[in-house]
């Protein structure tokens, strides 16, 4: 059996899994990221990684020099050609090597690339996307990160700068994004969007039943809260879920009208509402993608690997 191994870093937590050659996480672990200890120039992240491999060979009784590879990825903007992490905002690191602080150590064949990015390969070797030709994968958190894979390659334009497919504006002159633009895909279709769409709702009708499931609070509200209250019936709920669905549905036949990949895979919290979402999200969807849709277009499918496709990408790069 051959193995490799993917690293997952994020703001709090340095994930690893063993994977082996049916793209299973056999074995896992897991380190802080230490980022509060303020800006890194890569060492710390690396001995991170250095030794979450080493823990996870010993723990499986791998052979080190068994490891076919060591693949990473995180957030930020990253050089996956040289290797490079260029800027990560949430654990302070710029124009850090990691590969060759990684290599140095250990001596292996090493891959990195954005969390985004990676995740989508991820479904695309083994998830919801597997045997596919093309696929895009959205994910909808805090933010709506993405990534595109084409005849198993991740497409991130020149110097990796590309597949910011949340900052494509979809409200000329509407709510303000993170990035500093307006009106951003992001800015509605993330579940912070969901959040902010979900809260302005509440305010406007006392008599929701979306008061009841928060208990008053509304700093309680979530990316559930809308789609709760929807099944049992508030129509103030379904307003919002309709309205979300339109904007999501915006920029998803944008890319097909794009890409037209033949999966569009689906990530992150608010996908958890299945059906929910996805019924009426194809139907919103499929209204306006260029030349009308049939059996050829695009699917829309939610991805299965969840929090453990970049782990899974990161080891098959």
């Amino acid at each position: 059996m051959k193995y490799r191994i993917g690293v997952d870093i994020g703001g709090t937590t340095i994930k690893a899994g063993l994977v082996d050659e049916q793209f299973r996480i056999v074995e896992r672990m897991a380190i802080p990221t230490l980022s509060e200890e303020g800006a890194d120039d890569g060492v710390r992240v690396a001995n991170g990684i250095v030794k979450l491999v080493r823990d996870l060979c010993a723990k499986k009784g791998v052979p080190e020099d068994s490891l076919e590879g060591v693949g990473v990825c995180c957030p930020g903007s990253v050089d996956a050609e040289r290797g490079v992490i260029v800027y990560a905002n949430n654990i302070d690191m710029h124009n850090v090597p990691l590969r060759e602080l990684v290599k140095e150590q250990t001596g292996y064949t090493v891959g990195i690339g954005n969390d985004a990015d990676v995740a989508a390969y991820g479904e695309y070797v083994a998830g919801s996307a597997a045997g596919c030709r093309s696929a895009l994968m959205i994910t909808l958190g805090t933010g709506l990160g993405g990534g595109f894979v084409y005849d198993g390659k991740i497409y991130s334009g020149w110097n990796s700068r590309g597949g910011e497919f949340g900052h494509t504006v979809i409200e000329v002159d509407g709510a303000h994004c993170t990035c500093g633009r307006n009106g951003c895909w992001e800015a509605y279709s993330s579940a912070t969007g969901l959040i902010r769409m979900t809260k302005e709702a509440m305010q406007g009708d006392a008599s929701t039943g979306m008061w009841e499931l928060v208990g008053g609070d509304i700093e309680k509200v979530d990316g559930k809260t809308a789609f709760d209250a929807m099944a049992k019936g508030d129509r103030s709920a379904a307003r919002v879920v309709n309205l979300y669905i339109k904007y999501l549905a915006c920029g998803l036949a944008n890319f097909i009208n794009v890409l037209h990949p033949e999966k569009i895979c689906l990530g992150g919290g608010v996908s958890h509402s299945g059906d929910a979402l996805l019924i009426p999200l194809r139907e919103e969807t499929y209204k306006s993608v260029y030349g009308g849709a049939d059996g050829k277009t695009t699917q829309i499918v939610r991805a299965t690997l969840g929090n453990d496709a970049g782990i899974i990408g990161a080891a098959m790069l």
